[in-house]
């Protein structure tokens, strides 16, 4: 069975730092509410449609199949599995619905629907916008990824994966950009002290 590549997590992390890191900065420099009408523009049915259902492979639900493929093929890896659904789901919700309750989200916050692209079907949440869940979610899955897969590739395609979930919030106008920002990092977090259990779980182990 393969070791995990930290190699591939580091540089991994590295990426989905500097792009939350940019998509923060970039919200203070232009304002949360312009670069989130920046872009929100209106890209077609197409993208419409797209959209809709990326969005869902950042929902909690997908944690499923990524459980059964490390409960199945990589079961040494459990207790990350289990820190990284636990602690993607600390970092996110505790923030959401404590530290930020009310936070409105840009429906909200921006009063002139006319400037915002809404995508027909799609309801819209109006307030807990900081952080991205999804974005949480997404990166993290992207992170752990880059431990168990140790190939190249599933660096820029998990960061793929990554950009289109945190890019669908924004698309579907229910996220700023500072909450994707955010959310990629709080998934280079919740991996990181996932990684940590682990080793404490191997090492534990090791001495019994």
């Amino acid at each position: 069975m393969p070791e995990l590549s930290i190699k591939n997590f580091k540089t991994g992390a590295l990426v989905a730092a500097a792009s939350g890191s940019i998509l923060i900065i970039l919200s203070l420099l232009l304002g949360k509410a312009s670069f989130f009408l920046l872009l929100n523009g209106n890209l077609g049915f197409i993208a419409d449609k797209a959209f809709t259902y990326i969005t869902y492979l950042g929902d909690g639900m997908i944690w499923i199949p990524i459980a059964a493929y490390v409960l199945l093929f990589r079961k040494k890896y459990t207790v990350l599995l289990l820190g990284s659904i636990l602690y993607s789901t600390i970092f996110a919700q505790i923030p959401k619905h404590f530290l930020f309750n009310g936070e409105p989200r840009p429906t909200k916050l921006i009063t002139d629907w006319s400037s915002i692209h809404i995508v027909p079907g799609v309801f819209l949440n109006s307030v807990d916008s900081f952080p991205s869940g999804h974005t949480t979610t997404a990166s993290s899955i992207y992170l752990l990824f880059c431990l168990l897969i140790p190939k190249k590739w599933i660096i820029p395609a998990g960061c793929l994966y990554m950009y289109l979930v945190g890019y669908s919030r924004i698309y579907l106008a229910q996220h700023f950009p500072f909450d994707v920002g955010a959310g990629m990092i709080g998934g280079i977090i919740s991996v990181y002290f996932s990684l940590r259990l682990q080793d404490w779980k191997d090492q534990y182990s090791s001495k019994h």
